[in-house]
């Protein structure tokens, strides 16, 4: 799998609903699938609580990022926009 260029500016790629085990014990936002993902490669969203999205589609590093329809900027209010 090949991994998509680092961001600039320390903003994630990733949406801020992506969860994993690891990404539990992270200070910093993930900037690489290997930021996000432990040996056992299992994430899920953090608004279904499943391994599908609110879209339906498979929750993924490589899927859950802009343009995804659900996609929630890392650093942006809980509305998806820029207010907290």
């Amino acid at each position: 799998m090949s991994e998509l260029p680092r961001p600039t500016a320390g903003i994630s790629p990733f949406c801020r609903e992506l969860r994993s085990k690891k990404l539990v014990f992270s200070v910093r936002p993930p900037q690489t699938t290997e930021d996000l993902l432990d040996a056992s490669r299992h994430c899920w969203c953090g608004e279904t609580l499943q391994a599908l999205g609110p879209d339906g589609e498979i929750v993924a590093p490589e899927d859950c990022r802009a343009p995804r329809a659900c996609h929630k900027p890392y650093l942006a209010g809980r509305d998806g926009g820029g207010t907290p």
